[in-house]
């Protein structure tokens, strides 16, 4: 064999078997399915119930709670609107802040996600 043929050998060692049209597409497509269903188990429904119980505790709020926000600001919930809330934290002052960015009621574990850790 002359030093060409010897190059060109490898490549063609590495051609697809004789019997490879013979596989099913269903089984092809399997361990695309199993990756999309670990995906959706493990990361897309915890992710989707964390949201919900977010969600039904800021439904849950109403006037005079005691809550923290979380940028970690302390106050009595003064009125809530479809958005925003206001909240009192001093005597005569009063913040409106973005109902999301309630985290929990004071002395509670917090609801809402930490995003101040990377």
């Amino acid at each position: 064999m002359t030093p060409l043929n010897l190059a060109v050998l490898p490549v063609v060692a590495l051609g697809t078997p004789a019997n490879a049209g013979d596989v099913s597409p269903w089984v092809q497509f399997l361990p695309f399915a199993l990756a999309l269903a670990i995906v959706y188990f493990v990361l897309l429904l915890p992710m989707k119930r964390k949201q919900k119980k977010v969600q039904e505790f800021l439904d849950a709020l109403k006037v005079g709670d005691r809550v923290v926000t979380t940028g970690g600001i302390y106050g009595t919930i003064q009125k809530i609107t479809d958005r925003s809330v206001k909240l009192q934290v001093a005597d005569k002052v009063n913040i409106e802040i973005s109902k999301g960015a309630i985290a929990g009621i004071q002395g509670q574990e917090p609801v809402a996600p930490d995003t101040t850790q990377a």
